[in-house]
């Protein structure tokens, strides 16, 4: 008997469908035994990714380890243990960048098992409740919100990436150049547009992420709160059962009329071979069975999963379940903005960014200062290679 294991992260969309994955593969390849373990949302976007490398055979990811874990030799380049023509299907059936987040150095480092982006959610019974319309444009938010309807999820990761999506709406996308995330005429728009949504929402608002937000948005004692912008989207949240009440998922308002949606930042997971184990043909084949386009439409979508194979996002049953959610929010995701990977990005510039970017936001740090701030995180990072 072989033992795998496997890290993942601990919410139902990403730990039950890596179960319900190991023991159908187990039952087919009975020589081989799987095993996950789960660590918190906070740990799977932070913690060191070649400390787990140490420890377990399979590991999901966010794409911004890649290029650091690419120059580290953290995990099996994926090239190497699977076939061409299987990571090709994968690269052409991928929702929006998903797939290609995982490659670095002419190298692919993951399978794109889960995909997601800030979108818009809301409560329908409420929404009729209040007499509320969807709004279409950030000045229709802006109006549903100083009628105490709005939440946002404004943690400070959350916060960081949100003002990644509102730079673009201001007219141009961060991490352009090398000396700056942004220039500061873009950057003060979109850390204004931020600032004011932010202060139109519950001041508990600041502390939550998205799930904690989606979590407030279904639960029975809301009786106000009727929409939410940009969190991260959770397919879970659309099914009956779930939560007290389902959600309803859909794309973003524009940022004026006329306008295209909203672009906001890509999320979702890769599964990655560990370099040190001692396994990798057969962590290789349960990855290849994980990311085979059946099993993403079928038992990974139905096991509470959000998957990274196209398929799965048009598949009639998906939608049927989730009231839509997977064709509603799929145009977002195929516009995501993907987040730079170079080694130092992570722990060198995400991590220190979001709290500082949290206090300008808050009114404890001048704006410009905020800017200033992130560009020199932003210089010092691509110097680093931790």
């Amino acid at each position: 008997m072989i033992t795998l294991k496997g890290m993942t992260w601990g919410h139902t969309r990403g730990l039950l469908p890596m179960v319900a994955t190991a023991q159908r593969y187990s039952e087919l390849n009975p020589e081989v035994q799987i095993v996950w373990e789960r660590r918190s949302l906070k740990d799977f976007e932070e913690f060191p990714i070649e400390q787990l490398a140490g420890t377990y055979d399979l590991l999901v990811i966010d794409h911004p380890f890649v290029g650091y874990a690419a120059d580290h030799g953290v995990f099996a380049p994926l090239d190497d243990w699977l076939p061409a023509e299987f990571l090709a299907e994968q690269a052409a059936s991928a929702v929006g960048a998903s797939h290609a987040s995982y490659q670095w150095a002419g190298k692919q480092w993951a399978l794109a098992i889960d995909t997601a982006t800030p979108v818009a959610a809301w409560r329908p019974d409420l929404m009729n409740a209040h007499g509320l319309q969807l709004p279409a444009t950030l000045s229709d938010v802006i109006t549903l919100a100083r009628a105490g309807h709005l939440e946002l999820p404004a943690a400070p990761i959350n916060c960081l990436m949100t003002f990644y999506g509102l730079c673009i709406a201001a007219g141009e996308a961060p991490f352009q150049k090398a000396y700056c995330v942004v220039s500061t005429d873009t950057g003060m728009v979109a850390l204004a547009w931020l600032q004011l949504l932010i202060s139109l929402c519950a001041p508990e608002a600041l502390a939550r992420n998205p799930i904690q937000s989606l979590d407030l948005l279904a639960s029975r004692n809301n009786q106000r709160t009727a929409y939410c912008l940009f969190p991260y989207g959770y397919s879970n949240y659309a099914q009956e059962g779930y939560a007290d009440h389902p959600l309803s998922f859909g794309d973003l308002p524009s940022a004026t009329v006329g306008q295209p949606h909203l672009t906001t930042t890509l999320g979702g997971t890769g599964l990655a071979l560990s370099a040190r184990s001692a396994h990798l043909t057969q962590a290789a084949d349960y990855a290849r069975y994980v990311a085979a386009p059946e099993t993403q439409r079928t038992l990974y979508a139905r096991s509470g999963g959000q998957p990274g194979h196209r398929s799965a996002w048009l598949d009639p049953e998906n939608n049927r379940r989730t009231g839509g959610y997977f064709q509603s929010t799929l145009p977002a995701l195929d516009r995501a903005l993907l987040r730079p990977r170079y080694a130092g990005y992570l722990h060198g510039f995400q991590q220190l960014a979001g709290p500082v970017l949290h206090q300008g936001v808050q009114g404890k740090k001048d704006l410009k200062e905020t800017l200033q701030e992130l560009d020199l995180l932003y210089v010092a990072s691509q110097l680093s290679t931790r």
